[in-house]
């Protein structure tokens, strides 16, 4: 048996087809971009440095003086010697939590009604109106809490109380939720009226995250997924939802570190205590923002700066929710996370 073995022709070298030399460096244009980019870049990170940078100073005395007790100590006498950030630092954290739980469903459903279920016509609308709140000033929405969103709320936590009482964070302490005169003062002003309140304000940034990400779901793969019998809300839970799993898990990261953050409509709601309340429920709590907004305009030199140190507390705390949210949001742009 004989093999043969068939030779290509030879191309002329005239018509041998060579890579075309990319020279777009060398343009004007670019470097002006590529300058105007960098330096943008650069001035962001400069301006958080010089942020974290005075914190840190403005924080050195308080810090000096209180030493590792600062971080468990929950009374805030900064005149007594006797401070610390243990308190508003549960009362923060209790805050986002309570905040990121009502957001992130409100937001996911949101998201995947504009994406999945919403028509054509009016898909833009209401993309406009959920970036419209994100725009609304935080003390509207703390207005908006305290006179109108407040009283509603009492009769819930009461129910939550009286049905749910034996979990430790429904629990409120000196009241009875049997007795029909028992005054709603115990209740008012609580971590999770706060929290319902803060949620509305960082339900529009999770729900811009996570919409983007369901809507770079592949077309091919959701029609593949019609084409074998699945319904709509076969297709979402097939292919939409873990394809936008990092965008669920950024917005909602993103939106921790605003609910963490918040200010004004927490200060107008809760009724501060300095102690370490795990009661959500309950009437009383504190944020390290609501600190530094009501102590501020009355501190002594150290007051000042142990109101920089918990605001250097809250700047590092932030900054690592927001970095591990941006990483997230960036891998999810890639579709990675449909291949988990």
């Amino acid at each position: 048996m004989t093999t043969t073995t068939v030779i290509p022709p030879a191309v002329p070298e005239d018509e041998r087809i060579t890579p075309r030399a990319l020279s777009g460096s060398g343009d004007p244009a670019d470097r002006i971009f590529r300058g105007s980019a960098r330096t943008a870049g650069a001035a962001v990170l400069l301006v958080m440095t010089l942020v974290g940078v005075f914190l840190g100073v403005r924080a050195v005395s308080a810090l000096d003086d209180a030493g590792w007790s600062f971080l468990t100590t929950s009374a805030w006498e900064p005149d007594s010697h006797n401070f610390g950030v243990a308190a508003v630092l549960v009362g923060t954290l209790l805050i986002g939590g309570v905040a990121i739980s009502f957001a992130l469903p409100l937001a996911m459903g949101t998201a995947l009604y504009i994406t999945e279920y919403a028509p054509r016509r009016v898909k833009q609308t209401l993309i406009s109106l959920v970036d419209l709140m994100a725009a609304v000033p935080s003390v509207v929405y703390g207005l908006w809490g305290l006179f109108l969103f407040q009283p509603h709320v009492v009769g819930l936590s009461r129910w939550l109380t009286t049905y749910l009482g034996w979990f430790p964070p429904f629990a409120v302490d000196g009241d009875d939720p049997s007795d029909p005169l028992s005054p709603n003062t115990f209740y008012t002003s609580s971590t999770f009226i706060a929290g319902m309140v803060v949620a509305l304000m960082v339900t529009p940034i999770a729900c811009s995250v996570m919409r983007e990400a369901f809507a770079q779901a592949p077309p091919g793969e959701r029609e593949g997924a019609f084409a074998l019998g699945a319904t709509p809300w076969g297709v979402i839970r097939s292919v939409v939802l873990p394809f936008g799993r990092g965008g669920i898990i950024g917005g909602t990261m993103l939106g921790l570190g605003r609910a963490l953050g918040e200010t004004i409509a927490v200060y107008l709601i809760i009724s501060p205590v300095f102690v370490i309340q795990p009661h959500v429920l309950q009437n009383g709590a504190i944020s390290v923002s609501a600190l530094i907004a009501l102590r501020y305009g009355s501190a002594s030199p150290l007051g000042i700066s142990a109101l920089m140190a918990a605001g250097l507390t809250l700047f590092l705390m932030t900054l690592v929710v927001n970095f591990i949210a941006s990483s997230v949001v960036a891998r999810s742009r890639s579709g990675a996370g449909a291949d988990a």
